[in-house]
């Protein structure tokens, strides 16, 4: 069986549903509204100027949300990264990049009630060129996916992608809107 990335109707939908809570944000999806009304697969890393990226925002019981230092950009940010054929749905991208970068199975962690089908935030940002891969400056769209971490599940980095982690009380979490929604959640 040949695997497909998740859908442009997938991505669509998720964000048709986020924007349901968020209707204030529809303006700063304007450059994913153009991914998915082209004809490039959004969720593609070599669709420019911008494709889809997901994130896993993981919290632990002592209200504390993972973070890793991602060697390319040598900053401190929640495990994530691009889609690949195997993730069917975009949630699936954002526990892969988990599992991946930090070593945490998608079996160890549980979805924030309430977030089960619709990410907790999304974020657009900037990304410089990249010569070496050939890659131009363009953006990521991010869909941040939130999820609890069971007990006895511990970080173990991926150390080509991953220098570190750190767990960050809400109130230091790297990404202000991330940081805003969850202080609304607490």
């Amino acid at each position: 069986m040949t695997s497909l990335p998740p859908s442009t109707e997938h991505v669509r939908a998720v964000t048709e549903a986020y924007l349901a809570r968020h209707p204030d944000e529809r303006d700063n999806l304007t450059m994913l509204f153009a991914a998915l009304d082209g004809t490039d697969d959004p969720t593609s890393r070599k669709t420019f100027p911008a494709h889809v990226t997901c994130s896993a925002i993981l919290f632990n019981g002592e209200r504390e949300v993972l973070h890793v230092l991602h060697k390319a950009t040598r900053k401190l940010l929640a495990p994530g990264g691009h889609n690949e054929p195997s993730d069917q749905q975009l949630r699936d991208a954002a526990l892969r990049e988990l599992h991946e970068e930090a070593g945490i199975p998608p079996t160890a962690v549980v979805p924030l009630v309430g977030y089960e089908d619709i990410p907790l935030d999304i974020d657009v940002h900037a990304i410089d060129a990249s010569p070496s891969k050939n890659e131009p400056a363009h953006y990521h769209v991010d869909f941040r996916w939130a999820f609890h971490l069971g007990t006895g599940h511990a970080v173990t980095l991926q150390e080509e992608e991953v220098g570190g982690y750190q767990w960050r009380p809400f109130a230091a979490v790297a990404s202000p809107t991330v940081r805003a929604k969850i202080t609304q959640l607490a």
